[in-house]
């Protein structure tokens, strides 16, 4: 029996509800979660100074969080900038460049580069790193632009970062949100994000390949790239070479350790950060010689500038969603009533009295919501509401939760971490010199099929 809703219970049902409608109409979402924070606060504490100070304590607590995933973001992106500079990159991807000799060999081959580059270097790093390389290849062989950014688009920021199973920074958000242990949520996202992905990039391909051969998309060679001009000669061709296979076979060696002493969550995600550490030093040290101390600090500040530039929106949110499970203690004190299991529980087990919830209602719920969420262009900022959302759900189930927060996650990222959201695409569209919005037309009915598609698959799994 759960315990009795209060004022508390309803006013967050309520600033849900307006956060879902901001993210829906494209509005931001930061100043409504600190108003929401304050009024729990009042409702609870009663005193005006600790309300004040516990919309700070929450921030505090949101980002102590999601440090360790702001942290390894903003170090992978550091390293990605070296790689970069020094042209490391482009000897690690030219051996795959010599199989795009068709247009469809190209739209895979780069596919499948990007996702796996995605994997340990996020999608926006991997585009810059990618990207300069590819496309002229792809485009002599006659794959479009808009191909190019496709397949990097739906691939990278597709099913990379949906699954997210190297730096574990998506599942941890929406695992944390749920109260799940993150390989919970991992596991339960494997069969999803490859259908997601298979249903997705084929139907892609299928379109493009059509009005190719329509004659209403054609290969035209883009212009030099800005990326190509700023490059120096930092590194010798022997040394660029010897790099290119250290560099990939270092973080080979960590998802073998990974997988031997079953690393995951935070001790993974160690793993892979201390790695990409030790190798921007010796690469910054290696290129930049007697500047080495300097330019590492360098790396480093401009990956912390991405890093907080992508989750500074993300922590108020994160905070408000916090408040609703084990943060509240944390950051209010024991000002909940007595016999409560946290906000989030009370409403699970009330609406699991009240509403006879199917597990077709639940999908299609948690996937709309996802959708929602990415709206706003971040695909991060509302992964929290989702797994809330699918902790609300398990009561009324009892059982699925972990399928329905990675369905939830895969729906939000898919929308918002950079394949329909105009632009959440800029990087790739602008690399490939096409129109963003082109892009998010182009991606919009596969997306779409492959979410409808997901959906059914996650009804079977719940």
């Amino acid at each position: 029996m759960g315990v009795e809703l209060t004022l508390i219970h309803w006013i967050y049902v309520l600033f849900i509800g307006g956060i879902i409608w901001l993210m829906a109409m494209r509005r931001d979402t930061s100043l409504l979660c600190i108003v929401g924070i304050l009024m729990i606060a009042v409702l609870s504490t009663e005193s005006l100074t600790d309300s004040v100070s516990g919309v700070f304590n929450s921030f505090i607590y949101a980002i102590g969080e999601l440090l360790p995933t702001i942290l390894i973001i903003c170090i992978i992106v550091s390293l990605s900038r070296v790689l970069t500079d020094t042209g490391i990159n482009d000897v690690m991807v030219y051996p795959f460049t010599k199989m795009m000799k068709t247009p469809a060999l190209s739209f895979w081959t780069i596919g499948i580069i990007m996702m796996i580059s995605s994997w340990f270097f996020w999608p926006s790093p991997g585009v810059a790193l990618l990207g300069a390389v590819l496309l002229p290849a792809a485009v002599r062989v006659g794959l479009p632009g808009l191909g190019v950014a496709m397949a990097m688009n739906l691939f990278g920021h597709g099913i990379a970062l949906s699954g997210d199973y190297v730096i574990q920074a998506a599942p941890k958000l929406t695992a944390d949100a749920a109260g799940l242990p993150v390989s919970a949520v991992m596991e339960a996202s494997i069969p999803l994000v490859i259908t997601m992905g298979l249903v997705t990039t084929v139907t892609a391909f299928y379109f493009l390949r059509r009005d190719m051969r329509r004659g209403t998309l054609r290969a035209e060679i883009p212009a030099a790239s800005e990326l190509e001009s700023e490059k120096a000669e930092l590194l010798s061709s022997k040394q660029k070479k010897w790099f290119a296979v250290i560099v990939p076979l270092l973080f080979i060696i960590d998802v073998a350790l990974m997988a031997v002493f079953d690393l995951q969550g935070g001790d993974a995600t160690s793993l892979i950060g201390g790695t990409a550490i030790v190798i921007l030093i010796v690469l910054t040290l290696f290129a930049h010689k007697s500047k080495g101390l300097e330019e590492t600090t360098a790396y480093l500040i401009k990956g912390f500038q991405f890093g907080f530039k992508v989750f500074g929106p993300v922590i108020p949110i994160a905070a408000f969603f916090y408040l609703g499970d084990a943060g509240f203690i944390a950051i209010l004190g024991d000002e909940l009533p007595k016999g409560s299991a946290g906000i989030v529980n009370d409403l699970g087990t009330a609406l699991a009295g009240a509403i006879p919830l199917t597990k077709e209602i639940a999908a299609v719920t948690i996937t709309a919501v996802g959708a929602i969420t990415g709206l706003d262009g971040s695909g991060f900022s509302g992964i929290s509401l989702v797994g809330s959302v699918a902790q609300l759900f398990e009561h009324s189930l009892d059982s699925g939760a972990a399928t329905l927060t990675a369905l939830g996650q895969i729906a939000a990222i898919w929308v918002g971490g950079g394949t329909l959201v105009p632009w959440a695409l800029i990087p790739a569209a602008a690399i490939c010199n096409v129109s963003p919005f082109e892009l998010a037309r182009r991606n919009l009915v596969p997306v779409v099929i492959g979410l409808v598609v997901t959906t059914i698959v996650a009804m079977f799994l719940i």
